[in-house]
């Protein structure tokens, strides 16, 4: 442990963040905010053309001839059915952030639009930038880092590392083994600070299912803390002993009741309501998204740019954060596949199932806002007031409300805790030069550091500081990935000969 410099260099910089956190947690947060606004500001231009470049990417192989290479040999056959590949991919892209911005971001994009647009066309747009959040270009870069990697893994035999592919690339430049060995320290610090933010954000729906529960009423930080330190305890003893097949078991109960809640709702809601809506959100989708990659709202007032920088770009780095944490995910369930297969299967199957879950919460919260009668509370007022309790406020206008509030409550909960000893792992088997099996010690060690940056998260008390400090760790990596993409071309267009 103490003869690997890189090991020791994550460690003590992920570890200054969580000391700095935990003594000054508001200048923590007001240092990322005002350096995420300067940044953006002066790059943000940049983070929009690369999420559209690795979207262009992401079509361009899939149709080019490069699709029929595999990930492995030849010869390889993939190692899932089709049916629990695509299960597992789910596993994947959902998580406690569907859960969290269910029905109150298609309702906080709204409520933004009115200023500008007619309710109707406020709503269909709402929607539209959710959908865009959540879509094509999340997964573009969730799918290239993780295509890079199988491939360098599985075809030419590489480690699982961010440093692989530009070593065994541009391995005669020395520059290659210097930029290689920093974008695996950026991967380790933007996957330990994206993790503590997830981890924060579902405390805070958590909560909110148990406030609404027990008809709490402010009860402050006392509930969080509480909260915090089951996860804990839930966190800690997996990275004790090896439970793989027990996290994916956990991780799956926690999918199955996330997808059960969207059909509930769906049968038992208005459903020719919301699938008017879904065919809406597909078809305005489909037109509309190419162009919104490209959009960085130059020529609008102060208003307009806050709220794209707190969004949209907030977004975009964030899957930049996750993009090491999700792509070894994907890539080690991926081998025997084509390129084809990979990006239809990582890029597509996602989206559509996002625009459905978003279809589904998000014109149901629209719904209950037209029905809500003059005078009594609208889903609205708590997405205004209490963001983290709006799906509890949701399902309380449904039968059986008791029952699915508790049934989120507990996907969030399982989401975090696999969330948490599988990032563990991750970033222990990074910070050893890619060993498939790092040691409990190590991923104890991260483990601790992922709570202590947690609760450095909620100390924060906001969602807004939370998105910052994780925009803040992630926008280095934006030019990793770049390169990340070249290095695959060039592999490729090598082997074509």
């Amino acid at each position: 442990m103490f003869r690997n410099p890189l090991l020791l260099i994550a460690l003590a910089l992920t570890s200054a963040v969580a000391v700095w956190g935990l003594v000054d947690t508001a200048g923590l947060a007001s240092y990322a905010q005002a350096s995420t606004q300067r940044m953006f500001q002066q790059r943000g231009w940049f983070v929009m053309l690369t999420a559209s470049v690795l979207f262009i990417m992401c079509l361009v192989l899939a149709l080019s001839r490069y699709g029929k290479v595999k990930l492995g040999q030849d010869d390889d056959e993939p190692e899932f059915s089709t049916v629990s590949w695509l299960t597992m991919l789910f596993a994947a892209g959902m998580g406690v952030g569907l859960l969290y911005n269910s029905s109150s971001e298609p309702i906080s994009h709204y409520l933004a639009l009115l200023e500008f647009e007619k309710a109707g066309m406020a709503k269909s747009y709402a929607l539209f930038i959710t959908n865009f959040h959540w879509g094509l270009h999340a997964w573009a870069i969730y799918g290239i880092t993780g295509l890079v990697i199988a491939y360098f893994g599985f075809r030419q035999g590489c480690p699982y590392l961010v440093s692989a592919p530009l070593k065994h690339v541009f391995g005669r430049h020395r520059w290659a083994h210097a930029v290689g060995w920093l974008g695996d320290l950026l991967a380790i610090y933007a996957i330990a600070i994206g993790l503590a933010g997830s981890m924060a954000m579902g405390v805070f729906q958590i909560q909110g299912g148990v406030e609404t529960l027990f008809n709490l009423q402010n009860p402050g930080m006392t509930l969080s803390l509480g909260i915090f330190m089951i996860l804990v305890v839930a966190s800690l003893i997996p990275c004790l002993v090896d439970l793989s097949k027990g996290m994916a078991t956990l991780s799956n109960t926690a999918l199955g009741i996330t997808i059960a809640l969207m059909i509930f709702i769906l049968l038992e809601g208005p459903t020719y309501f919301m699938m008017s809506a879904i065919t809406e959100a597909i078809g305005k989708y489909i037109w509309n998204v190419f162009e919104q990659g490209f959009r960085t709202y130059t020529f609008f007032d102060q208003k307009v740019e806050g709220w794209f920088f707190s969004w949209t770009l907030t977004y975009m780095v964030w899957w930049l954060a996750w993009a090491p944490f999700v792509g070894v995910f994907i890539a080690r369930i991926s081998k025997g596949r084509t390129i084809r297969e990979f990006i239809v299967g990582v890029w597509l199957v996602p989206t559509t199932f996002s625009i459905f879950w978003f279809g589904v919460f998000g014109s149901m919260g629209f719904y209950q806002i037209i029905n809500t009668p003059a005078g009594a509370t609208s889903i609205k007022d708590i997405v205004q007031t209490n963001v983290a309790q709006t799906t509890f406020f949701l399902l309380q206008q449904f039968p059986l409300s008791q029952v699915t509030s508790v049934a989120v409550v507990i996907a969030a909960f399982l989401f975090v805790v696999t969330s948490v000893v599988s990032a563990a792992f991750v970033l222990g088997m990074f910070s050893t030069g890619g060993d498939p099996n790092p040691s409990v010690r190590i991923k104890l060690i991260w483990g601790v550091i992922l709570i202590a940056l947690g609760l450095v998260m909620i100390l924060s008390g906001s969602i807004d500081a939370v998105k910052s400090i994780i925009a803040l760790s992630a926008l280095p990596f934006v030019f990793i990935v770049l390169l990340l993409m070249v290095t695959l071309l060039k592999a490729l267009k090598v082997e074509a000969g």
